[in-house]
C-alpha cells in the first residue's frame, strides 16, 4: 500500500468515526478528503451512507454509483442503493440492486441485501419471498437478529 493510500484509509477511519459519533458534516469531509487522497468504494458508498443520514437519498445514491465506478465487485453500494429506493418507495427499481448486491464478488454481508430484500417484498404483501430473503440472511448470518425478528414475526401473523 503506498503513502496515499495508508493516507486515504486514515481519513476513513476518521471519517467512520465522526460518522458513528453523529458529527455527519466533519465525516462527510474526511471522506472527501480520502477519496481526493486516493478514491475508493469503501470511502463513496461510506460518504453515501452519511448523506442517507441527513435524508438526502438522491445523493447517497450519486455516491453509490461512483463507487461502482471504482469497483464494480463490492457490493455494498448496491445494496445501499436498494435500500435508499425501498425508503423512497421505489420498490421495483430496488430488486435489480439488491439482487446484484447478492452476487457481488466483494460482499461479505450479503444477509443485509437479503434482509432488505424480505422488507421490500413483504412492503408488496408477497409474503413467500420475504419469507425466502429473511431465510438466506440468516443463512448468510445466523445471528442476524433483525431478520430473525422479520421471520418470527411473518410466521406468528399466519399463524
Amino acid at each position: 500500500m503506498d503513502e496515499r493510500h495508508t493516507h486515504a484509509l486514515a481519513l476513513f477511519e476518521q471519517a467512520y468515526t465522526r460518522q458513528m459519533e453523529g458529527s455527519l458534516e466533519e465525516a462527510i469531509q474526511l471522506y472527501s478528503r480520502s477519496i481526493e487522497a486516493y478514491p475508493t468504494a469503501e470511502a463513496y458508498t461510506f460518504r453515501g451512507w452519511t448523506y442517507s443520514f441527513l435524508g438526502d437519498f438522491q445523493r447517497a445514491i450519486e455516491e453509490c454509483l461512483c463507487a461502482i465506478e471504482v469497483d464494480p465487485g463490492y457490493g455494498n453500494p448496491y445494496n445501499d442503493i436498494g435500500a435508499y429506493l425501498i425508503e423512497q418507495g421505489h420498490l421495483d427499481e430496488a430488486v435489480s440492486w439488491l439482487q446484484r448486491a447478492t452476487r457481488a464478488p466483494r460482499y461479505d454481508h450479503t444477509c443485509f441485501a437479503h434482509f432488505n430484500l424480505g422488507r421490500l417484498f413483504e412492503r408488496k404483501q408477497d409474503f413467500l419471498l420475504a419469507v425466502r430473503h429473511y431465510e438466506r440472511a440468516l443463512e448468510a448470518d445466523p445471528g442476524y437478529r433483525p431478520a430473525r425478528l422479520a421471520l418470527r414475526r411473518l410466521r406468528a401473523n399466519w399463524n
